[in-house]
């Protein structure tokens, strides 16, 4: 059969299921926010009963939701006490915001590789990258996967650093039955509008200890403690606080989401035996330690040597011409992103009297897989059926029976 991209016919031309996902019950808590005149957490319950449903979902003592997941680190950071020139150390294969929201808490990050097979972030390097100045380090559960928290929480105490989590992939992914965000001291998640749980922006801080909590609550909430005289602020906090109307839809996702995590395990599970099956194609691999898994992401590596050395680029567009949307992921290791050799940025590290040069980093394994492997699917994809999974394999093995039709 001719491929696609060259005219014939694709291997699928119907979409795979939409997202966001919502019914009544969203429709319902809103209006009802809405009729109840109280739009701000302030004044009404919704946020303080996500709060609380999140916390006890994910096994945590304290919950703090504001506005977004990109604040919910800052303010996190702020909590744990960091301070000028400290370093935090962050894997160099992830969203921005995660050192970003370092250098905008005065920060500096480091940025270390990640694992060849879970594309987590490395225990080796980080290892590697502990300096006297190192405060802290942020693992990013990425994709939904934990990341290796008994290795990371060894080397943290070792070395007397705060372990920040971001988790904003990984809303009820388990290592070894707990839950993500609460294993470390502190942890955050996102809402924004392509995650499993959604309200179109918004985030949550976790912790089991009193004094984070304490502290994030008052740098969410423009500094103030809670007990206090209103217009007292002991803090340099700002007004990071989630809207009733978000927590309305997030009490309603939250409610379906055991559901459909299960619903994308397991078409994952499926999916992940099939490709495996493929020579060329390998699914990072779900760590033994993983009792759940959020497949925000579903990422498996490309290996061109078996495609007649067909670059990336031209893999996903071959695939996207079949109906199988396909993506690239992270474009660029985060120490070659613009911003980072950009004046700001070099101003506020030299105000730091800091050494880092992004410019001299070579991280191979994050290299790689921006630049040659990896494939990445998201996570409505998942929600689809058996037939679903076939026909992403169907076009990957149409592709390789087709391999002299491309330039």
């Amino acid at each position: 059969m001719k491929l696609a991209i060259n005219g014939g016919e694709p291997v699928r031309k119907s979409d795979y299921p939409p997202w966001p996902v919502w019914n009544k019950r969203e429709e319902a808590l809103l209006i009802e926010v809405l009729n109840s005149g109280k739009w701000g957490s302030l004044h009404g319950n919704r946020v303080k009963e996500f709060e609380n449903n999140f916390k006890e979902y994910h096994q945590a003592k304290y919950g703090i939701a504001v506005s977004s997941g990109s604040a919910a680190l800052y303010i996190s950071l702020k909590a744990l006490g960091l301070e000028p020139g400290d370093e935090v150390i962050v894997p160099s294969y992830t969203f921005v915001a995660t050192p970003i929201a370092v250098l905008q808490a005065r920060g500096i990050p480091k940025f270390a590789d990640i694992s060849l097979d879970t594309y987590n972030l490395s225990p080796e390097s980080l290892k590697e990258n502990i300096t006297p100045r190192t405060k802290g380090v942020i693992p990013v559960h990425l994709a939904g996967q934990p990341a290796d928290m008994d290795a990371i929480k060894e080397i943290a105490e070792k070395h007397n650093l705060f372990i920040l989590e971001d988790a904003a992939q990984a809303w009820g992914s388990e290592w070894k039955t707990k839950k993500a965000g609460a294993i470390g001291n502190a942890g955050i998640f996102s809402f924004q509008s392509s995650k499993n749980i959604s309200s179109g922006e918004g985030g949550i801080i976790l912790t089991d200890e009193e004094d984070i909590a304490k502290k994030a609550r008052s740098y969410s909430n423009c500094g103030r403690l809670e007990g206090r005289i209103w217009y007292e602020h002991y803090l340099m906090g700002g007004n990071y606080r989630m809207t009733e109307f978000q927590a309305a839809v997030l009490l309603a996702q939250l409610e379906r989401y055991e559901k459909m995590k299960k619903k994308r395990e397991e078409n994952a599970a499926y999916l992940s035996k099939r490709l495996a099956e493929i020579e060329g194609i390998t699914p990072l691999k779900r760590d033994e330690k993983t009792t759940s898994h959020a497949y925000h992401l579903f990422i498996f590596k490309y290996d061109k040597s078996y495609f007649n050395e067909i670059n990336k680029e031209k893999f996903i567009k071959i695939l996207n011409a079949e109906g199988i949307p396909v993506y690239a992921g992270y474009s660029l290791p985060l120490y070659k992103q613009p911003v980072f050799t950009s004046d700001e940025v070099r101003k506020e590290i030299s105000m730091n009297n800091s050494k880092v040069d992004y410019s001299k980093i070579v991280n191979k394994t994050t290299e790689k897989a921006c630049y040659e492997e990896a494939i990445w699917l998201s996570q409505r994809v998942l929600l689809g059926s058996k037939k679903d999974m076939d026909d992403i394999v169907e076009a990957i093995i149409k592709l390789k029976k087709n391999i002299n039709e491309i330039n």
